[in-house]
């Protein structure tokens, strides 16, 4: 595991926000499937070069928006919402058949539930959310869920982790600073650093060096120590 201390204020790890896909579940190449059946039902083309250079990490709506402009295709908003909802409709079929989340992830939250407010803030929309956690017994560990209906930008834009921290703050409250996000994309990261919070990167979707800016890069959280990352963090 590689690791930077930005020399931030002195604070402490009291809350993790989750990023979804490619963190808990790995559900990135269904999503990439799903996104390239409907795509083609709109006769366009999505390869899967393209879609991990260019496009994971996006929403629902950010994703087809930008295919379709690149193909030279711009679509009205009741378009895009129409592809988004059959999308949609096509991942929760393949989800109610597949088990998809990490190895050792159930363990990790339950354990990391005992110490910290935990939530998750994803481009995934919530009842895909929902059905996931449910199957893995491990929707009650999460506070809160800022999902993509929550929000106008998506990712690499802070606004999902800065909803999810004023959802948080409802009941007491806690600084930026002393909030710990776990993402897999450069966007994620770039999101968690502008909404002033230090970030563990997974190497679930990229390789570790392509994940450099985040505050620490592990290639999997099963038995993760999150003790001594806070220690390394945090003081």
């Amino acid at each position: 595991m590689r690791d930077r201390n930005r020399g931030r204020p002195e604070s402490m790890l009291k809350a993790i926000f989750f990023d979804f896909d490619g963190v808990l579940a790995d559900t990135e190449p269904l999503h990439f499937e799903m996104f390239k059946q409907v795509l083609k039902d709109e006769g366009v083309t999505l390869s899967r070069h393209d879609y991990y250079e260019k496009y994971v990490g996006l929403d629902d709506r950010g994703c087809f928006e930008a295919v379709l402009s690149e193909h030279g295709r711009p679509a009205a908003p009741a378009v895009i919402g129409r592809m988004v909802e059959r999308k949609s409709s096509l991942l929760l079929r393949q989800l109610q058949a597949a088990r998809v989340v990490y190895p050792g992830i159930v363990e990790f939250v339950i354990a990391a539930s005992r110490s910290y407010r935990l939530a998750i803030v994803s481009g995934a929309l919530r009842h895909e959310i929902e059905c996931i956690l449910d199957a893995a017994g491990l929707r009650k560990a999460f506070e809160q869920i800022t999902a993509a209906q929550d929000v106008r930008r998506g990712k690499p834009n802070p606004e999902g982790y800065l909803h999810g921290l004023q959802q948080l703050n409802r009941r007491t409250a806690i600084a930026a600073s002393d909030c710990l996000v776990i993402e897999d994309t450069v966007a994620g990261i770039q999101a968690a650093h502008a909404a002033g919070m230090r970030c563990l990167a997974i190497a679930n979707t990229f390789p570790a060096e392509q994940l450099s800016a985040a505050d620490a890069v592990t290639p999997t959280l099963k038995e993760y120590d999150l003790t001594a990352l806070a220690h390394r963090l945090w003081t």
